[in-house]
């Protein structure tokens, strides 16, 4: 398909059409055929221009959806199988929620990028370049962003167990693309390398707790004490129930469920509107939408809250929105306009059953307190936000491919790039957040423990899910040296934190991050040298 730029503009769009490698797997909206026979040629640039606002879009939508919804939902769900839920981030203390639902919220994005992508041999670069790219971004970029935003000393056994299993990660990748193909039982390896990662946290923390009596762990240098339950609850309710008993009404009011449905709908809250800056607003603004196209279709349980977050009109409309969003998103829509025995569409026949189910629930509950059943919402919504975040992942990857197809740039150099950069900026700003407000080791613990989950799941789910009875192999072969690069990039840069972070005895400086930092500039120029070939190799 790259080829269309060689031929006349006038041939473009019948090219296109009249060729196989340009047709899009997937997707609601053919970005190739748009830019190539909707616009005309003059106005290429104001395509692409719409194409990459779109691009950033759908990021926003990615961050929104796997931030506000997936997370919550996840998090909800453990509480309901009774998995460990005492910290917070990328958990160090517990190991099983902060390595399996918690590594799956995060990673969400990426994951939904990475097996989409992998469907599509000719999509596969993307995969690897994003894979690999977000691997290097993070470990050199965020790291040393944390270790000049507060110096710090690192937690000794997480990082050298994170950065050794990572490093096995990595290499074996590095066989796989070496080989060109990845078998059933390497893809099964890929998911029983994390398994045994998961065993492995949880093993070495129970380790740590018995040796420690099961209290907190002592802070580290520079870093402040972490209150425990009991304090934090004695600090933060000294005086709110003194002042709550005066201004609680004498008599509660029972809000209608107009009031509640109108109420669970607004996006915005109004006070933290005027108190907030102009960009915070405009990036609201942005997101607004989708927060209201969301909060229509996937319900959110939170355990936090007394009342479970149970909006009763609200989620009687769920019942019927999120079964409908998934039948349409699943296959874009294949199987939702499927006519059953070529007269009912599957669609027509879940608003049915949905419509009836909601009016059930309407009757069955009250505003007040949830039905015993309520956890089943957090799996809806789970479901609904899953299909969410891959119908955006889909559009992503197509988009990206189109603009690969315009510029003449391969898939690898867009994955390691904007679709790498895209995908990491929320963890980019979570973590340095983090270590602004004191929690340097939490934050660099999540570079190295997060990104395991996306190479491994990521690469693992990803090609198992192509394969079929007859077909148990998926090719992966290397489309460019660049490849090779990337892969040299990410074993080089965890070989000099292994070596350089245990050199200085886990303290780590200004020194350390900049040299990261530095590293990965250096990377990107060889990268895009690479691709331009301005670096090549000789023929032999």
């Amino acid at each position: 398909c790259w080829e269309v730029r060689k031929h006349n503009s006038s041939e473009w769009c019948r090219f296109v059409r009249s060729n196989p490698d340009c047709q899009l797997e997937g997707g609601f909206l053919d970005y190739l055929e748009g830019v190539f026979c909707n616009f005309p040629p003059r106005l290429l640039p104001l395509a692409v221009t719409l194409y990459a606002l779109w691009l950033l879009y759908l990021f926003i939508i990615l961050s929104v959806t796997a931030e506000k919804f997936f997370c919550p939902n996840l998090s909800a769900i453990s509480t309901n199988l009774k998995l460990s839920h005492n910290v917070a981030v990328f958990s160090l203390t517990s190991p099983l929620h902060g390595v399996t639902f918690l590594a799956f919220g995060n990673g969400a994005p990426d994951v939904f990028s990475a097996v989409v992508a992998f469907s599509n041999p000719r999509t596969a670069g993307l995969a690897i370049g994003a894979i690999f790219g977000a691997g290097v971004f993070v470990t050199t970029v965020v790291a040393g962003g944390i270790a000049l935003v507060k110096p710090f000393t690192a937690a000794s056994r997480p990082f050298l167990r994170d950065v050794i299993f990572y490093m096995v990660a990595v290499f074996f990748t590095f066989v796989v693309l070496y080989f060109g193909r990845i078998t059933l039982g390497e893809a099964l390896g890929y998911l029983g390398l994390y398994v045994f990662y998961v065993f492995t946290v949880v093993l070495c923390t129970w380790i740590h707790r018995r040796q420690r009596g099961e209290g907190l762990p002592p802070p580290g240098r520079w870093e402040p004490e972490m209150p425990t339950d009991a304090e934090e609850q004695e600090s933060s309710g000294t005086n709110s129930g003194d002042y709550g008993e005066e201004y609680r009404p004498l008599v509660p009011s029972q809000e209608t469920s107009l009031r509640i449905l109108r109420a669970a709908l607004s996006p915005l809250d109004y006070l933290k509107w005027r108190r907030k800056p102009w960009y915070w607003r405009l990036f609201k603004v942005l997101k607004v939408p989708i927060e209201m196209v969301l909060l229509l279709t996937v319900p959110v349980v939170d355990p936090d809250k007394d009342d479970l977050n149970w909006k009763r009109p609200l989620n009687c409309l769920h019942v019927l929105t999120s079964p409908l969003l998934c039948v349409l998103t699943l296959k874009s829509g294949a199987y939702g306009l499927y006519q059953i025995q070529g007269v009912f569409p599957v669609w027509g026949l879940v608003t049915l059953v949905g419509s009836v189910l909601a009016i059930i629930i309407f009757f069955t509950t009250s505003n007040e307190e949830p039905p015993k059943y309520h956890c089943v919402f957090a799996f809806l919504g789970f479901l609904a936000s899953a299909m969410w975040i891959n119908a955006a992942a889909t559009e992503l990857v197509n988009i990206l491919r189109t603009l690969g197809v315009i510029f003449q740039l391969s898939n690898t150099v867009l994955g390691l790039t904007l679709l790498a950069w895209g995908n990491s900026i929320g963890d980019t700003f979570s973590d340095l957040t983090m270590a602004r407000h004191g929690y340097p080791r939490m934050a660099f613990s999540a570079c190295f423990g997060g990104i395991i989950f996306n190479i491994l799941v990521g690469v693992g789910l990803g090609c198992l899910l192509q394969m079929t009875s007859s077909q148990l192999v998926v090719k992966l072969e290397p489309d460019s040296l660049l490849v090779w690069i990337l892969a040299g990039a990410l074993g080089l840069s965890l070989v000099f934190s292994f070596v350089s972070v245990t050199a200085q005895c886990f303290q780590l400086g200004k020194a350390y991050g900049i040299c990261l930092i530095l590293y990965y500039l250096a990377f990107v120029c060889v990268a895009l040298l690479t691709e331009f070939r301005v670096i090549r190799l000789s023929a032999s």
